[in-house]
C-alpha cells in the first residue's frame, strides 16, 4: 500500500494544499486524476481511528497521511526527513481544481515544469519527486499510447507490457504495470537508470530523459549514478510538498472522521 499512499499525499497536497480534502467522500475523489485509481482510505481511516480513541480531535487526518507518505517511503527502503506537523483539515473539497492541477501522465517536459513550477517546485525538485514511481503501477490506459505510438520505448519492454495491454482503447484500460521494471518494491533510484534505457513506463516518465543532454537529462544522470543525491533530493522536496498551504491555527478543523467534515 505504500506507493498508493505516497500517492494520495501528492494528491492531496497538489489540489488547495496539504489539508486531507483528497480523503473527503467524493469531489475530489470523482476527478479524472483519482477515480477509480485512488486507494488506501482505509489505511488512514484505521490509523486516525486508533488516534481518537488516544487523544480526541487532536491529530488532523492531513498530518496523519503526511506522516503514512514519509513511513511508506522508509518502510520500502528509501530515506526519512522530519514532518513538521500542525496541519489542519479543510471543510471542503475542489474537484475542479484536481482536475486541472494534477499533472496527467501524457504531459511533456514544457506542461511538467510549468505544473509542479505553479506549485513552487524547481526543476530539480520535479525529477526528484517523478522518483516516487520507483515504487507502484499504472494503469493500462494511462501508458497504451506510449506502447503503440512512441519509439523511444525499449522494444522487449514494449513487446512484453503490450501482451496484457491491448491497441483498443477499452480493452484491459485497468491492467496493471509495475512503473519500475527492475525494482517495483523497493524505493530506489533504479526508476533514473530504466530512464536512461528507454524503460519508462509512463510518457511523462521518459520525457525527463531524452538522452541528447538537453532538458533534464543531467538531473537524471546524476540520480541514476547517485543515490545519496537522490535521496537528499527527495527528502528536500517532500518537505517542500507537505508544506504547500497548510490550514493552521484557527483555519479548518481536526475532523474526527477523515471522510467527512465534522
Amino acid at each position: 500500500m505504500g506507493a498508493s499512499l505516497l500517492r494520495l499525499h501528492f494528491h492531496d497536497c497538489f489540489v488547495q494544499g496539504c489539508d486531507a480534502s483528497v480523503l473527503l467522500s467524493g469531489m475530489e475523489q470523482n476527478a479524472a486524476p483519482n477515480v477509480m485509481s485512488l486507494r488506501g482510505f482505509e489505511v488512514i481511516d484505521s490509523i486516525k481511528a486508533k488516534l481518537e480513541t488516544m487523544c480526541k480531535q487532536t491529530v488532523s487526518c492531513a498530518d496523519i497521511l503526511t506522516v503514512a507518505a514519509r513511513d511508506s517511503v522508509v518502510a520500502l527502503g528509501g530515506p526519512s526527513w522530519t514532518v513538521p506537523l500542525g496541519r489542519r483539515d479543510s471543510t471542503n473539497a475542489n474537484e475542479a481544481a484536481a482536475n486541472s492541477d494534477l499533472p496527467p501522465p501524457f504531459f511533456d517536459l514544457v506542461n511538467l515544469t510549468q505544473s509542479f513550477g505553479d506549485k513552487g517546485f524547481t526543476v530539480t525538485d520535479m525529477v526528484a519527486l517523478s522518483g516516487a514511481h520507483t515504487i507502484g503501477q499504472a494503469q493500462c490506459l494511462n501508458f497504451r499510447d506510449r506502447l503503440y505510438n512512441e519509439t523511444n520505448i525499449d522494444s522487449g519492454l514494449a513487446a512484453s507490457l503490450k501482451a496484457n495491454c491491448p491497441r483498443p482503447t477499452g480493452s484491459g484500460d485497468g491492467n496493471l504495470a509495475n512503473l519500475d521494471v527492475s525494482t517495483p518494491y523497493s524505493f530506489d533510484n533504479a526508476y533514473y537508470s530504466n530512464l536512461k534505457s528507454q524503460k519508462g513506463l509512463l510518457h511523462s516518465d521518459q520525457v525527463l530523459f531524452t538522452g541528447t543532454g538537453g532538458g533534464t537529462d543531467n538531473n537524471v544522470n546524476n540520480f541514476a549514478s547517485n543515490p545519496a543525491a537522490f535521496s537528499s533530493a527527495f527528502a528536500l522536496a517532500m518537505v517542500k510538498m507537505g508544506n504547500l498551504s497548510p490550514l493552521t491555527g484557527s483555519q479548518g478543523q481536526v475532523r474526527i472522521s477523515c471522510s467527512k467534515v465534522n
